[in-house]
């Protein structure tokens, strides 16, 4: 090392070694937020040319937005922050990613040790600020220079990524502590050679289902003619668990984030049928498998402790039995253990059970079918949520906002292939979704390709409010985002919940805001359309993809005359099971 070599440039000089780790072990994306004390590994991965920053002033912003790049690329995302409350506002993404099994890689600068506790500007405790939200979490220490300094610092970047790989997924939280001056003169820094490079880690997320079980179940499913088969959010597995659905000769209940709802066997009205008032006729199934995450319908969630034996079968890490009805919990590769069930049991074909509920599902279909109809032009969310989920072109990414918009597409969106629909449902919070958005969007972009609107989303008015410095930040960047905000005045789902009948309703739950969204949207350099009746949705919202950019679709909606309407469906649906 010269003489002449400060802090900043051997700190500098053990984060190239770092970035180049994370490199090589497949980390593409980081996401920064601008701060003193991170500075030598913000020029560490700026400098390195094969890693794309993404600069945001909010670090919460910033850590929904690496969750959104998470979910799209399916690949470890860096996150950077300065000390402090910085940290802190990462909170709430790194819930949702623990509980979604996304890998993020949380990476926070601090004060070195002899600053802590004393009062020092800027400096408070990080070292396990993130509790048992992380997979894995290391105070660093500050960098030092040697032969051995490059060995130590890949070391630390390839284990903090196989920690955010999993099993289970999840992020992970590397502190590092830097000594002033941070900024660097240009010395070099002897720090060694890095060594043998090492193969990328790759996550066993296909963990294989135990034979025992597989034995077991396969007996369980031959033993019950009568059953049904879930799939929630994640559940994945291609066409795996469809087919053991047919080999059953059970209906598949598929939530549009299974990815599942393709058409037979799976079910195209199977949440409301559930919640019908006569559907105790095609009730109790003798066994029910859940595949994936909690169903989002509160009929479906029901359905299990109604049967005579529930199974849960979620990916290793992940639970999904809040009423604590299940006979058997199983942590593997859904698909997997799908398939091995599959291959044990007697095939059934079809039979009159699965055929009374196609035959309910095809009645309730066509009953909802005459009952839009009988709307005409009047808006309706459950309609919007059908409409927009049928008209996206094939290749789409639809980002489905938490409250009102997850449960209308659970409710009403009609099968089809070729739509890809996510949301943060690991912790079900609004917070953050326009920042998910938008990371999404550039997940599905590049800068060597020509841009394209192929990521959507439907979001309610106050969520996308909840967010709106995102918004206001990234719109002016290269993003391609269609939002299509219900602006009913306020929160419309406390109209649907017990809140509503409370005298302080509209001031503490429906809290009606005012904002003019046109001119949220003129602020932050988005587009904007007006929609105010049914047939002017999808027009608005294939225009808005042409448009390019972000985009908002309002659709203006009566919070009041919407909460009739979702409870009028109950009463159309009347007799589903006779």
């Amino acid at each position: 090392m010269t003489v002449s070599a400060g802090p900043g440039d051997v700190a500098l000089a053990c984060m190239i070694e770092m970035a180049d780790e994370l490199h090589h072990l497949g980390v593409t994306e980081v996401c920064v937020s601008p701060g003193s004390r991170s500075t030598p590994l913000t020029l560490a991965l700026a400098r390195h040319g094969g890693l794309r920053l993404h600069v945001h002033l909010d670090e919460r912003s910033a850590a929904y937005y690496a969750l959104g790049l998470a979910r799209g690329r399916g690949a470890p995302v860096a996150v950077v922050a300065t000390s402090g409350t910085a940290v802190a506002n990462w909170l709430p993404a790194v819930v949702e990613a623990a509980m979604a099994r996304l890998p993020l890689l949380l990476l926070s600068a601090d004060r070195p040790p002899e600053l802590r506790g004393t009062g020092a500007n800027q400096t408070i405790d990080q070292v396990g600020i993130f509790g048992r939200f992380v997979r894995w979490s290391v105070d660093a220490g500050v960098p030092e220079p040697g032969p051995a300094a490059a060995r130590r610092w890949r070391s630390l970047a390839a284990r903090a990524v196989a920690r955010a790989l999993g099993p289970p997924p999840g992020p992970v939280h590397v502190n590092l502590p830097f000594r002033e001056p941070v900024v660097p003169t240009g010395e070099s820094v002897e720090v060694g050679r890095p060594g043998r490079r090492r193969r990328p880690p790759r996550s066993d997320l296909a963990a294989a289902p135990d034979s025992t079980v597989v034995e077991a179940l396969a007996g369980w499913v031959d033993a019950s003619p009568r059953g049904l088969i879930v799939a929630g959010g994640d559940a994945g597995g291609g066409e795996a668990i469809p087919w053991l659905a047919v080999v059953a000769g059970w209906p598949l209940l598929a939530e549009p984030t299974s990815g599942l709802r393709t058409g037979p066997p799976a079910l195209a009205a199977g949440p409301l049928l559930l919640g019908a008032t006569d559907a105790e006729q095609l009730l109790p199934p003798d066994l029910v498998i859940q595949f994936g995450a909690t169903p989002t319908s509160r009929s479906v969630l029901a359905l299990g402790p109604r049967a005579g034996r529930l199974v849960v079968v979620t990916p290793p890490g992940a639970e999904a039995d809040p009423a604590r009805a299940a006979s058997l919990r199983v942590q593997c590769d859904p698909a997997a253990l799908a398939i091995a069930v599959a291959g044990r049991i007697t095939p059934r074909g079809p039979t009159a059970w699965a055929e009374q509920w196609s035959e309910a599902d095809r009645w309730a279909l066509a009953k909802l079918s005459t009952w839009f109809d009988s709307l005409g032009d009047e808006l309706f969310e459950g309609r919007v949520a059908r409409d927009l989920a049928a008209c996206l072109p094939d290749g789409s990414t639809l980002f489905a906002g938490s409250s009102m918009p997850i449960r209308d597409l659970d409710s009403f969106m009609l099968p089809r292939s070729g739509l890809r629909v996510v949301g943060n449902r690991g912790a079900s919070g609004i917070d953050g979704s326009v920042s998910t958005a938008l990371g999404l969007a550039a997940a599905d972009s590049s800068p060597t390709t020509t841009p394209s609107t192929r990521t959507f989303a439907l979001l309610g008015d106050l969520t996308l409010l909840h967010d709106a410095g995102a918004l206001l930040w990234s719109a002016r960047h290269p993003h391609d985002l269609v939002i299509v905000v219900i602006n009913n005045g306020g929160g419309g789902i406390f109209d649907l919940l017990d809140q509503s009948r409370l005298p302080e309703h509209e001031a503490l739950f429906a809290t009606p805001h005012g904002v003019d969204f046109g001119a949220l949207a003129a602020a932050a350099g988005a587009g904007h359309g007006r929609v105010g009746r049914a047939a002017e949705l999808v027009p608005a919202v294939a225009g808005a993809a042409a448009a390019g950019g972000v985009q908002l679709v309002e659709v203006v909606t009566d919070r009041r005359r919407n909460a009739e309407l979702h409870r009028a469906v109950a009463a159309v649906l009347d007799g589903a099971g006779g």
